[in-house]
């Protein structure tokens, strides 16, 4: 190779390296960008070549990064959402316990004076404030579940778009090789859908041999592979129709619900965790203190005598727990459920009742899977558990099972029935200033209504204290989250971040490195025209 080609390969390299540098230092502040570098290697025929312009990418910090960022986003979403509940009990406007006081303090003053009207008034009048309080808050907390569901359908819908460009971009990356260095824009690309896709979603990314991406969910669900993608849905669940739930679809379209540990990080995985973990107990504890205040007083009220002299008739209503028939059943049976007089068996839970052939009804809480012991009654049809009774219609099949939730909508659905004064049995029967009923209504608020061992007062701190408590350790969990975020995006970008006086540097050494090769080149065509003249 002449020397006039020797100078020109190192202009040609220079001028990469010039513009792999250049193009560094305009990307700096562009989001996802990793640091390029020109590689030179000696040229078998003398002179340089370019062999390639590599980027500078860890993919072990990545997939820390990654996991980081997915676990925060979690937290985040979580941290947004029980912010809202806890806000909302918190609120000195709405506090159901001084509602709760001010309800007893008014039969109180009723008791004092069985037979005075405007007392009997204050007493319905206080009623209806404390219903409307307990369905207000009811309300909000049903509004959060249709939002959590619309949140649900709207953030799978994004998980779908960025998978489906993640398997475009890996099908032009493969065609381009991942060596190519048109590819790397496309590869940074890539990593950043990756990690927004984190966002969303915890995902298990593994590179394969061509350096196409493959994402999976944690029980193995392929959401990319190759050039191909596989959606995520989002449906109404099989055995509870107010909940939307994430399902896999496969190659095929066949859909398949998720359990919901499959998705943990993310938003998605905080929006599940927070209504499993957090939103479903609060309905549950809400409309526990619903039903206890409901049967309890209406037990006094319908044993008592009214100022008419007429048995007294339920005071509060609320409405039967909800049974709801998985979509998957084949058999005709239908389940129905009130509340039993025993109202120590209450409990915050939802329950399965499944039907099999060998060992008929059985029970389980719906969140822990757990054996919850039931009595069946083969005269009546009915099960009994959790201060319930079912009673079951039809026939179920092998593996038919049934959802029941006994309070979820106890809070929402609480109403006074008694809006005339003289209709109060304040009394057992001994007259108008007759207050032995009355002073039995009062004393309910010391007695441990809630799943007997709490009282009304005790039952509502404590669901304040608990959200109020778990507020507190996720806000905490994403402080600490966050930090390590930032310390793994510090440590990426010390990796295959641009460095501005780096970028300088290597800038003026290029320059002269350019200078020098034409320097070459320019001996070079002196040395020929000395040649070329001494041949003339």
């Amino acid at each position: 190779m002449s020397i006039i080609s020797i100078g020109v390969s190192g202009l040609n390299a220079a001028q990469v390296a010039l513009s792999t540098s250049s193009n560094n230092i305009t990307n700096v502040y562009t989001d996802g960008y990793n640091l390029e570098s020109a590689s030179l290697a000696a040229s078998t025929s003398g002179g340089v070549e370019v062999t390639s312009v590599d980027r500078t990418f860890d993919q072990f910090i990545a997939a820390q990064l990654n996991a980081s960022t997915s676990t925060e986003s979690a937290l985040s979403t979580y941290s947004t959402q029980v912010s809202q509940v806890d806000d909302l009990l918190a609120d000195s406007t709405s506090d159901l316990d001084t509602l709760m006081q001010d309800f007893f303090s008014s039969v109180q003053t009723m008791s004092s004076d069985a037979s005075d009207s405007a007392a009997r008034e204050e007493v319905i009048g206080s009623a209806e404030t404390l219903v409307s309080q307990f369905n207000s808050l009811g309300s909000y907390l049903d509004d959060m579940q249709s939002s959590v569901n619309s949140q649900l359908s709207d953030q799978v819908d994004q998980v779908n778009d960025i998978t489906d460009q993640i398997a475009t971009l890996n099908q032009q990356i493969s065609a381009l090789g991942s060596n190519s260095d048109s590819a790397n824009t496309l590869m940074d690309q890539r990593d950043a859908l990756v990690t927004s896709l984190n966002e969303l979603v915890d995902v298990d990314l593994t590179v394969q041999d061509n350096g196409s991406y493959s994402l999976s969910l944690s029980n193995g669900l392929s959401l990319v592979s190759g050039n191909q993608s596989f959606e995520l849905a989002t449906t109404t669940s099989a055995s509870d129709p107010s909940q939307t739930v994430v399902s896999y679809v496969d190659a095929a379209g066949n859909e398949t619900e998720l359990d919901e540990s499959t998705i943990s990080g993310g938003s998605i995985g905080g929006l599940l965790t927070f209504r499993s973990e957090t939103l479903d107990t609060a309905q549950n504890q809400l409309g526990q203190m619903a039903v206890a205040l409901a049967s309890a007083f209406n037990a006094l009220q319908t044993s008592g005598t009214d100022l008419n002299g007429d048995t007294g008739t339920a005071f509060f209503s609320v409405d039967d727990p909800v049974v709801y028939s998985n979509t998957g059943n084949t058999g005709t049976a239908s389940l129905s459920a009130t509340f039993s007089d025993d109202l120590d068996g209450l409990t915050t839970s939802n329950y399965t009742v499944t039907y099999t052939v060998d060992n008929g009804y059985s029970v389980t809480d719906a969140s822990t899977g757990e054996a919850v012991e039931s009595t069946y009654d083969a005269d009546t049809g009915t099960l009994g558990f959790g201060g319930l009774t079912v009673t079951i219609s039809g026939t179920a099949n092998d593996g038919d099972s049934f959802l029941v939730k006994p309070l979820s909508s106890a809070a929402s659905t609480l109403d006074t029935e008694i809006d005339d004064p003289s209709l109060i049995a304040a009394g057992a029967g001994g007259g108008d200033s007759d207050n032995s009923i009355a002073l039995e209504m009062l004393d309910l608020q010391n007695q441990d209504l809630v799943g007997g061992t709490s009282t009304l007062t005790e039952a509502y701190a404590s669901l304040v204290s608990k959200v109020g408590s778990t507020t507190s350790s996720i806000s905490t969990q994403l402080d600490n989250q966050t930090s390590v975020t930032e310390q793994l995006t510090t440590l990426q970008q010390s990796s295959s971040g641009v460095n501005l006086d780096e970028e300088a540097a290597d800038l003026v050494r290029y320059q002269a490195y350019y200078q020098a090769c034409a320097k070459i080149v320019e001996v070079g065509s002196t040395v020929l025209d000395t040649i070329l003249s001494m041949d003339a």
